[in-house]
């Protein structure tokens, strides 16, 4: 384990500046503008799912597609000056439920979206699915309409469990989902897989795994569920695994998801034959993301005016559809300071496997490496996370407690005069 002292790259790197640095006496920096995804909200659902805290609403009557897409497109075309010039690196159409979309629907969303911006060759185009809501043919239409990566949305393949979580398929309907998927040509497959479920034991959730791995899906994501703010299961918990289970099913499950051959390069994301998601892999790396649909986010750098700022559209669908045109489509846009920058960037890449190198936070960010040391420092003699040749990454320690290991990069209070 290397101390700053103890690592050549990194004491060479940090020597400017060996103070505390407060975020508004820091500047941008920007030489060139990260890599760029466009992420499409869909906010249906036939259901409301006891855990979710995505903006998505229940489907009542017929979904009013060709007005949805339009409004798309309207709010595509506020945001393009933004963007201008830049690449997509990857599309993801998440929600909601986006496989209650016709395959018309998508082919024409997908062709004007290659209309407006310039798509990287052979780019990932990623469509969430819900076992309960498609069948062959929808799987044909989408995959002619371009789509190339599917991510369903099992979640567990026991009946009991579905059960308890609110979810409308069952074990059998997510298995043919996949076949499904199989039979109409995908070859790049991931499935959602949640731990720690109400009533769920390490011997359940094992079995889970063993399902999914024996079918074979490029990516698997396996991840705990969490209880969020406004969701039923935040109002009304459920009665879950405890911390100890939980980190027994973690790393039981950890050891037959290695086993099976999927490599973890992230807390929760396992791949087989490198199938890395690239837009979720963006996220991680701090990249820039358009977000279009009503409760979309952005995140954009501009180089032009040393700036990083977010963007969140109005959440209600009808409510979006109404006001795309104008202004009034934008919920909220907050420009991020040197301090939360900070901390965003490493609350993302020390998920990943890696970690990040200091050269990719000062291209990414555009701060000053400096900013990272005295968390970094922090982080290092409590032994999690590892610093070498200019590489940072997390123990195991820090994997498990993710959380605390980032408290030492919050953001830091100025002292005001008076104050010592």
């Amino acid at each position: 384990m290397r101390s700053l002292a103890r690592c050549p790259d990194c004491r060479s790197t940090f020597a400017l500046n060996r103070g505390r640095l407060y975020s508004q006496t820091i500047m941008f920096n920007f030489t060139a503008s990260p890599p760029l995804s466009l992420y499409v909200h869909f906010p249906w659902c036939v259901r409301k799912c006891p855990y979710c805290d995505f903006n998505s609403h229940t489907q009542h009557g017929e979904i009013p597609e060709q007005a949805y897409i339009d409004a798309l497109l309207a709010d595509l075309e506020q945001d393009l000056p933004a963007v201008r010039g830049r690449t997509i690196e990857s599309v993801f159409i998440g929600g909601g439920t986006p496989s209650l979309l016709s395959p018309a629907t998508l082919a024409r969303l997908l062709d004007e979206l290659r209309a407006r911006l310039p798509l990287k060759p052979a780019v990932e185009i990623t469509l969430e699915a819900n076992p309960g809501t498609v069948d062959q043919a929808n799987f044909s239409g989408y995959r002619e309409a371009g789509i190339n990566r599917l991510s369903i949305g099992i979640q567990s393949f026991q009946p009991a469990l579905l059960k308890n979580i609110g979810r409308i398929h069952n074990g059998k309907q997510a298995i043919a989902a996949f076949e499904v998927a199989r039979q109409a040509g995908f070859e790049n497959i991931n499935m959602d897989l949640m731990f720690g479920l109400p009533g769920q034991d390490t011997e359940q959730a094992l079995g889970d795994l063993q399902i999914a791995t024996s079918l074979a899906p490029e990516h698997i994501s396996w991840y705990e569920l969490t209880i969020e703010p406004n969701t039923w299961f935040h109002r009304h918990p459920p009665l879950c695994p405890d911390d100890e289970v939980l980190w027994e099913m973690q790393q039981a499950g950890n050891q037959l998801l290695s086993a099976c051959g999927y490599e973890r390069y992230e807390i929760s994301a396992w791949a087989k034959d490198d199938r890395r998601c690239s837009h979720n892999l963006n996220y991680w790396e701090f990249g820039d993301y358009l977000g279009i649909g009503s409760g979309a986010h952005a995140k954009l750098t501009n180089a032009a005016e040393q700036c990083i700022y977010r963007l969140a559209k109005i959440r209600h669908p009808y409510d979006y559809m109404e006001t795309v045109h104008n202004s009034g489509r934008i919920d909220s846009r907050r420009d991020l300071d040197p301090g939360d920058v900070r901390l965003e960037f490493v609350m993302n890449a020390l998920r990943l496997k890696e970690g990040f190198n200091i050269t990719g936070f000062t291209a990414a960010t555009g701060l000053p490496a400096n900013v990272l040391e005295p968390g970094l420092q922090q982080a290092l003699e409590r032994e999690m996370v590892v610093c070498t040749h200019g590489n940072i990454f997390t123990t195991q320690q820090g994997k498990r407690y993710l959380n605390e290991l980032l408290q030492y990069w919050l953001p830091e209070q100025p002292r005001h005069a008076g104050q010592n």
